[in-house]
């Protein structure tokens, strides 16, 4: 109790995580617009993770949290796949939707494929068996949730955003 009392809680640790991610996005796509488009990949898992979380009886604890920061890992690198072939496509001279869509089909695959066998891998973790269970169990139903609710809505949603923060200023 002392402990959740004097720390900043999740919301700090989450605001601190988002605003690394925004500026080293903005230091290498050297926008402060695109770094957005990343960055709202991000509440997609955040919700799945919390669905899934209320659902299996866990308590936000440090270990959910540790599985929420590398969740923010996972779907912004998710993002970034989509974001970094969106932009070379612009720069070879696609439109800005057909751009979007070919990055997201693009890349469809290797995001599935991380997606999955990160989900596989922690499938048995989340059903808690064996030593040390009380502690994966949170972390991976964070990451379980997180990954299947983020990847789904991220290749749906990251095109769309992308294509609506990037309108060319006629």
């Amino acid at each position: 109790r002392e402990e959740q009392g004097q720390s900043g809680g999740l919301g700090m640790i989450l605001i601190i995580c988002i605003m690394f991610v925004y500026l080293l996005l903005s230091a290498q796509y050297e926008s402060y617009i695109l770094p957005l488009v990343v960055i709202l990949s991000i509440p997609f898992g955040l919700a799945g993770t919390f669905i899934f979380a209320r659902m299996m009886g866990i308590d936000n604890n440090i270990y959910l949290q540790i599985g929420l920061i590398m969740l923010i890992g996972l779907l912004a690198k998710n993002a970034i796949l989509i974001t970094e072939f969106a932009v070379a496509r612009r720069e070879s001279g696609m439109g800005i939707v057909d751009a979007a869509i070919d990055a997201a089909c693009a890349r469809l695959r290797p995001i599935l494929m991380t997606a999955l066998t990160t989900i596989l891998a922690m499938v048995p973790a989340s059903l808690g068996f064996g030593e040390g269970s009380e502690m994966m169990q949170p972390m991976s139903i964070t990451m379980v949730g997180g990954l299947v609710y983020g990847t789904v809505l991220t290749l749906i949603v990251i095109p769309c955003v992308y294509d609506l923060f990037t309108k060319e200023k006629n």
